[in-house]
């Protein structure tokens, strides 16, 4: 027998051998848990996106699909831990405008790069800017609100999810559109200042409406203005700031999913496909309509370019105001 037929065998045992670590590799890869990080505290309204798109998007991708919270420091601490996992798609974050388009211009310096160290997925959903106060408060639109805070002999306080975050931001255009005498007053996440707005320790908050559609329904929070163009389908009764005379302050605080840079396009790919058709999903469509947030996937080219307009757009404020991270 030639030398070249005496290889055969030991050549086919090898390749077989590979072929099964391979499969080994992968099947302990789809068997793994998949986890959609949250920089924020359970209970606002980017954790409640990330749990009702959790299970349907598993099910596109083949594996279980949890979420993880880590909050702190305007969504930096999440954004930190993603960007520095694994890039095999196991590690999602699903992130407000906050960690990628604001903290570059509120930090310095910063544990992490919004492009360069992460990969952009899609789009997941648009959000309306909502004020809200107690419902105890006398005032009943935002121009009545802002009239009474310039009277007050203190500055007002009024809450935020953070220095710097979408709410605070949106805290500093009211307050350069009106003069409002307002006291910030900084928390870890929406739900705290809830919390403190329904019970009067705060007197107001520019919020996501998922955060909070819940109460307003239910006559616990009263929602005296939009911070859009146009008013919001589930609140037709209130108006935006510019139908009250206040111009220049609309916010949409968009959520979007990034994965570590590195990860490749097939699975970036991957992961769109399968959050397109967790948000087709029906149910999941009325759900996120219901606490009224808007269902927007886009293509990683799109959200890419979103990113780069609001980082321009917010940083220009952070800078002119002067606004400092905790």
């Amino acid at each position: 027998m030639s030398a070249h037929r005496k290889m055969l065998p030991r050549l086919l045992r090898r390749a077989v051998l590979a072929c099964l670590c391979i499969a080994g590799t992968a099947l302990a890869q789809s068997q793994r848990n998949a986890q959609i990080v949250v920089a924020f505290t359970p209970g606002g309204p980017v954790d409640f996106v990330a749990r009702l798109i959790a299970e349907p998007l598993g099910r596109e991708l083949g594996q279980t699909v949890v979420v993880e919270n880590r909050a702190g420091a305007n969504g930096n601490i999440g954004a930190e831990y993603v960007a520095k996992a694994a890039p095999d798609g196991a590690v999602m974050f699903l992130s407000s405008v906050g960690a990628i388009a604001i903290s570059p211009a509120l930090y310095s310096p910063l544990p992490y790069d919004p492009v360069r160290d992460f990969a952009p997925v899609s789009v997941v959903v648009n959000n309306s800017t909502v004020f809200v106060v107690n419902v105890s408060n006398p005032a009943n639109s935002a121009a009545e609100f802002v009239a009474d805070t310039i009277k007050a002999a203190q500055p007002t306080p009024f809450g935020s999810s953070g220095s710097g975050s979408t709410p605070h931001l949106t805290l500093e255009l009211l307050q350069a559109a009106t003069g409002a005498k307002l006291l910030h007053v900084p928390y870890k996440g929406a739900a705290q200042v809830i919390t403190d707005v329904l019970a009067g320790r705060v007197a107001g908050f520019l919020g996501d409406l998922p955060g909070f559609i819940g109460q307003i329904k239910g006559g616990k929070l009263k929602a005296i203005a939009v911070a859009a163009p146009r008013r919001h389908t589930l609140l037709p009764e209130v108006k935006t700031f510019a139908e009250q005379g206040i111009n220049g302050v609309e916010s949409n605080n968009w959520y979007a999913l990034l994965v570590p840079a590195k990860t490749a396009r097939a699975t970036v790919d991957a992961i769109n496909r399968g959050l397109r058709a967790a948000l087709g999903n029906e149910s999941v469509r009325t759900r996120l309509r219901d606490s009224g947030a808007e269902p927007a996937a886009s293509s990683p080219e799109e959200l890419a370019a979103l990113i780069k307009a609001d980082a321009a757009k917010w940083s220009r404020i952070i800078r002119e105001k002067n606004i400092k991270a905790d």
